[in-house]
């Protein structure tokens, strides 16, 4: 009796079987960290199902996406003047005339944010309280505006902690984000390694290795 033919190996391919999660920056330019970062919130499903924003600090820019990854904008931003990934002990409770110009930073981390007032009545996202770091419109001041125009990002390293947004931005981009929903910001550091602060992996590493782990043919 003749055998029967041996069937064909099938190959394997990643895309079978672990399709790679990515944030869609459309025309946006980004660093490379901002882009493996985000790559990363996406494919690990770190923000929830939340819509979330990136700060680059290094750079000065933001990106705001919405809760599969799609980009909704982005923007230069003003920071903290002093270099720092850290968030001085009991900052939220001084005076802005007690912050020394050493504490003025805007703390690295993964922040659940959501839409609040200051202590002005004005409409703010809180991103971390206790340290009375929010994200809001830009005072529209002349070195303020000047600043956010510049393309040095030194200059845009000037205020207490907070992240300053261009008025229009924050209307027609952070407002939809974050209304009627918390949402994620994460704060890159500058001094620290990003997988330090977040413990994040790069996507394209991972599905390399991975493919690598797994066998290229079954019967």
């Amino acid at each position: 009796m003749q055998s029967k033919p041996a069937a064909p190996a099938i190959e394997i391919r990643s895309s079978d079987t672990a399709r790679v999660k990515r944030a869609d920056f459309a025309r946006e330019q980004a660093s490379r960290d901002a882009r493996q970062f985000a790559d990363w919130v996406v494919d690990s499903g770190d923000s929830q199902g939340k819509p979330f924003a990136v700060i680059d600090k290094a750079n000065a820019r933001m990106f705001v996406f919405d809760t599969g990854g799609l980009i909704r904008g982005a923007t230069p931003v003003l920071l903290g003047s002093a270099r720092g990934d850290h968030t001085v002990a009991g900052i939220g409770d001084k005076k802005l005339s007690a912050v020394r110009a050493a504490e003025r930073t805007t703390p690295a981390g993964r922040f659940v944010a959501s839409l609040g007032r200051n202590f002005r009545g004005e409409d703010v996202v809180w991103v971390d309280y206790d340290s009375a770091v929010s994200m809001h419109p830009v005072i529209r001041t002349k070195d303020r505006l000047q600043r956010l125009a510049s393309a040095t990002v030194k200059d845009k390293r000037v205020s207490y902690g907070c992240i300053n947004v261009p008025a229009a931005f924050y209307t027609a981009v952070v407002l939809p984000a974050f209304t009627g929903a918390e949402g994620i910001v994460y704060v890159l550091p500058e001094i620290r390694s990003v997988r330090e602060v977040f413990g994040s992996y790069d996507v394209d590493e991972r599905s390399a290795r991975q493919d690598s782990d797994r066998p290229s043919s079954a019967h």
